[in-house]
């Protein structure tokens, strides 16, 4: 603690003339006054950044309560007799310490004088245990030798060797069941076989060729168990219901190394699945499902459709669920041709029933039911055709090959009683009915060609298939119906025998424009018709010409040539004669729907009728133009022409538009 010293008040300095105070030899004076530097000196101080005053003052202010004259006086006493206790205070703890530290050394001596006992102690020890310790460490060495070797050899008997819970596995008897562990000890024969390969690139052949033997002879004592179990396995499976276990999977897995006994299996599998299929096909014909229902099939033999239907929809069914069996069976074999193997096996299997369903669809086909429904056997035999390749596959399917046999017969006699029907058309041709409309003939045709077209049209088959069939069924249908109206029509005159054609080519259209694949044919009927128009035109230009009084002088015109003379010369062609022609002109021009031939009134189509009047009428326009063109020339010597013909060409064209 910093020293704190109060000085007793000294006299007091008064200014006198002499000194002068705030002259020069009076702050000299004041200068060399120790008090008065004191005071300086303390009135100088700036206590707030003297950290030591400020502290020396924070512990004055613990004890020093009373600013006296009396406790200025014993401050110093104070302050000593204070510090004199902090010491002693020091001093008593410090002392207690000091024992405590020699408490401590005296354990640490006791401590190092046991360590060094013991020390000597132990290096008497290993001095006298030193070949012992050499012996267990040779010992420990070999130890650990022998371990390694053992551990090699170890890994050697679990690499290269089957425990004997295997082996028992392997050579149990041979009917006995095949388990899960079964197939991880063949699978292990079958890496060790692969593995030992590695010892004969060693010198440890001998080894290697010992244990490739062992293996050998396990896996073919394994395959024959194996084969012997999935043979019995595949003769259970004679039920319609086949429920294909995972231990037969893996078999099929295990047997891919092995062909031959793989195909035996295979062989066995498709067997046994023929008679089921072949059983359950009998059964779905003649006495249906459990309980009756469904029904049996032969129950609807007398709708050939549904029957032949039923028949075709129960063989594809059963040809997808064999797919499925073998596709379960077969689902861990990784061998190629794997595909090919179930085509060839869903053959097999559905090749049983191939005898029973042509049979049957050869005695509905042969019954000869109809043109249409033939046709429908027909499009119904390829669409099966067509979806049952897509379960077997593109193999020569005994199945594919009877439905296509079928498809082809049915297709035959549909095409036989097409051309059985044409044939009849020609043998009696009936004559066109009065009012020039299609035949009963026609009429039934095109109704039995609509009906094989909209079979045609709602079939499955595809689309080259089906264009190729329109191409011939059209070709067996039309072609004699075209002949049919010709000959028909051979005796009438040419109005009727064009208003005719146009009817009966109009119905043919009609009916062919509901279709597709048609273009063709519509395109050819339209040459056709407008050839039959233009007749039907001609003659009601004619008719029209002749009942107005124009035909003869039409005719004249026509034929007129310059060295006859003028026109006017010619009989009946004078003015007279030609102003009463146009009386009678007058009248057609009032009314020019009154000169239409009956003919028209017998065409079927609006359309062609109004074209008919049309372009005839045109043709009137026409005649009429080249007849006043020649009366109006002065070459003809007709006098005052415009007394003769009144309207010009343009007047009488708008009279009758």
């Amino acid at each position: 603690m910093a020293e704190c010293r109060v000085e007793a008040p000294g006299p007091t300095l008064v200014p006198t003339p002499e000194t002068g105070v705030g002259g020069g030899s009076g702050r000299e004076a004041t200068n060399n006054n120790p008090l008065a530097r004191k005071l300086n000196k303390i009135l100088e101080t700036r206590l707030d950044s003297d950290k030591d005053m400020l502290e020396a003052l924070k512990a004055l202010s613990v004890f020093f309560t009373e600013n006296s004259l009396r406790t200025r006086r014993n401050l110093r006493g104070d302050i000593e007799r204070r510090s004199l206790s902090i010491n002693e205070e020091f001093v008593r703890v410090f002392k207690e310490v000091k024992e405590e530290l020699e408490g401590v050394h005296e354990d640490v001596q006791a401590m190092s004088a046991c360590c060094q006992d013991m020390t000597s102690r132990l290096k008497l020890a290993k001095d006298q245990t030193q070949d012992l310790i050499t012996k267990t460490t040779k010992l420990q060495s070999e130890n650990q030798r022998l371990e390694i070797r053992a551990e090699v050899a170890n890994a050697f008997l679990s690499k290269f060797q089957l425990t004997a819970d295997e082996l028992n596995i392997l050579r149990g008897p041979r009917e006995g069941p095949v388990t899960e562990d079964f197939f991880k000890a063949l699978g292990k024969v079958k890496q060790i076989h692969n593995d030992v390969k590695i010892l004969l690139r060693t010198n440890q052949q001998t080894a290697g060729l010992e244990i490739m033997e062992q293996m050998a002879l396990l896996q073919e004592t394994s395959y024959e168990k194996l084969y012997r179990w999935a043979q019995a396995e595949c003769r259970t499976l004679t039920q319609e219901s086949c429920d294909i276990s995972p231990a037969q999977a893996q078999a099929m897995e295990a047997l891919q190394d092995r062909p031959v006994l793989y195909n035996y299996i295979l062989d066995e599998f498709g067997t046994a699945r023929r008679s089921a299929v072949v059983r359950g096909f009998i059964d779905a014909l003649t006495r249906g499902g459990p309980g009756g229902t469904p029904r049996p099939i032969e129950m609807h033999s007398h709708d050939p459709l549904r029957y032949v239907g039923d028949m075709l929809a129960w063989l594809h069914q059963a040809a997808a669920s064999e797919k499925e069996h073998l596709e379960v069976l077969l689902k861990l074999v990784t061998m190629q041709g794997v595909q090919d193997n179930i085509q060839q096996v869903v053959g097999h299997i559905t090749e049983g029933v191939c005898r029973p369903l042509k049979v049957r669809i050869e005695q509905v086909i042969v019954a000869e039911p109809g043109a249409v429904l033939l046709y429908k056997l027909s499009n119904l035999l390829k669409f099966y055709h067509h979806t049952i390749s897509g379960i077997v596959g593109n193999c020569a399917a005994t199945l594919l090959t009877t439905i296509e046999e079928m498809h082809v017969l049915s297709k035959k006699m549909f095409f036989n009683s097409l051309g059985l029907h044409a044939s009849k058309l020609m043998d009696k041709v009936e004559l066109p009915p009065p009012d020039l409309g299609p035949t009963t003939a026609l009429n039934h045709t095109l109704s039995l060609l609509r009906e094989v077209l909209s079979c045609h049209d709602s079939s499955v088959v595809p689309l080259d298939a089906r264009q190729a069939d329109f191409v011939q069924v059209l070709s067996c249908i039309m072609d004699p119906l075209l002949q049919l109206c010709t000959v028909s029509a051979s005796n009438l005159d040419t109005a009727d025998m064009a208003t005719y054609m146009v009817n009966s080519l109009y119905m043919m259209k009609t009916t062919l424009s509901l279709f597709e694949f048609t273009d063709k044919r519509l395109e050819m009927l339209q040459f056709q018709i407008e050839a039959h128009l233009d007749t039907l035109i001609n003659e009601q230009a004619s008719f029209v010409l002749t009942r107005a009084g124009l035909s003869y002088i039409y005719n004249s015109v026509q034929q007129h040539k310059p060295e006859q003379g003028p026109l006017s010369s010619l009989p009946n062609m004078d003015g007279g004669s030609l102003k009463a022609a146009m009386v009678q002109f007058d009248r057609y021009l009032a009314s020019p729907d009154s000169l239409l031939m009956p003919q028209l009134n017998f065409i079927l189509s609006g359309t062609l009728k109004e074209k008919i009047f049309k372009r005839s009428t045109e043709l009137v326009c026409g005649a009429y133009s080249n007849i006043y063109t020649a009366v109006i020339n002065p070459t003809n010597e007709y006098k005052e022409p415009a007394t003769i013909l009144q309207r010009s060409p343009q007047q009488v064209q708008t009279l009758l538009s």
